[in-house]
């Protein structure tokens, strides 16, 4: 596993990997604050015909912290450990339309505040579908199965319950949260390693201004494309549409969307509220009057949003943490 110095303790995983090489190198001392690893051991499965190269963007002038990364060929997890952990982990996904992830190796806003409340965070950064992957639109979700088996097989060795892990998903990313929260039974890719014994389905699941639906008037066009290229069939686009796939065992979901997103219709989050109630899954939605697509930590004024408290509520009242 082609790992940099500073990513070799997130590789600590159960006792079931320990005899493996990869793990060799992982007993070493304990994970700094942030840390970051490669989601697969090898080269990412499917990719015999990816000739793409990676780059990274800044997406503010400036701003060598607030990036973006295209054409990924190495997905990886940035690990950050809470000052006070509550037994819990949450992998984070962010978006990007499919045509990027924009994500940052230093970490954020949202994931800061999410280990305050005493979570174990793990931020993802994934492969995009119109790369040449064998995948298809079903490559970001093998990288957000592998992610969930990963941070499992680590959770012993950092005080986390392997069963406590949540999944929250934004814009984009929304689209791959709901579609781990609704289709952890598939098997995506063959397993790699130990760690590919290990369940995906998050303990519970966060939609934040998602992507749901694939389906006319209100796919996210950029999304549609970048999944399903130009001209998709009918049955392409509903087999991507989350809303259209939702088990009775889904996990708990929380959606927030803000009425007024010029970019993803919030009838993404209204869509996919109507077909958890219809199977009876346990679902909080939040739809704001105002924020924009992108709705952050805080609004103009500097102060937290209220979706924070309200998370933190869900979150507790399913058990996620105390």
């Amino acid at each position: 596993m082609a790992i940099e110095p500073n990513r070799r303790a997130l590789l600590g995983l159960a006792a079931g990997l320990a005899t493996t090489p990869a793990l060799a190198r992982a007993a070493q001392p304990p994970a700094p604050a942030l840390d970051i690893v490669d989601l697969w051991p090898g080269p990412a499965p499917g990719g015999e015909k990816v000739t793409v190269t990676e780059t990274v963007i800044a997406r503010t002038p400036n701003d060598p912290t607030d990036t973006a990364f295209l054409n990924i060929t190495k997905p990886w997890l940035t690990m950050r450990r809470p000052a006070k952990p509550n037994g819990a982990a949450v992998l984070l996904i962010p978006g990007g339309g499919y045509r990027r992830v924009a994500t940052r190796k230093e970490g954020g806003p949202i994931d800061a505040w999410l280990a305050d409340q005493g979570l174990t965070v793990f931020a993802m950064d994934y492969r995009l579908p119109a790369d040449g992957w064998a995948a298809g639109p079903d490559v970001a979700l093998q990288d957000a199965q592998r992610a969930m088996r990963l941070i499992r097989a680590r959770a012993p060795s950092i005080g986390v319950d392997p069963a406590k892990v949540a999944a929250l998903g934004f814009s984009a990313g929304g689209h791959v949260a709901a579609r781990l929260a609704t289709q952890f039974a598939r098997e995506t890719y063959a397993p790699v390693d130990a760690a590919d014994t290990l369940p995906t389905r998050p303990f519970a699941a966060g939609l934040f201004y998602p992507v749901i639906t694939m389906t006319e008037p209100y796919a996210h066009a950029g999304s549609a494309k970048e999944l399903l290229g130009a001209s998709p069939t009918q049955a392409q686009r509903l087999d991507q549409s989350a809303e259209r796939h939702v088990p009775a065992d889904t996990p708990p979901t929380f959606i927030m969307a803000p009425a007024d997103d010029a970019t993803v219709p919030v009838e993404n989050s209204v869509l996919m509220w109507q077909a958890l109630r219809e199977k009876k899954v346990p679902v909080e939605a939040h739809l704001f009057e105002v924020g924009g697509h992108g709705m952050g930590l805080t609004g103009p004024d500097g102060k937290v949003l209220a979706w924070t408290g309200l998370l933190d509520a869900f979150f507790k009242r399913h058990g996620l943490y105390a």
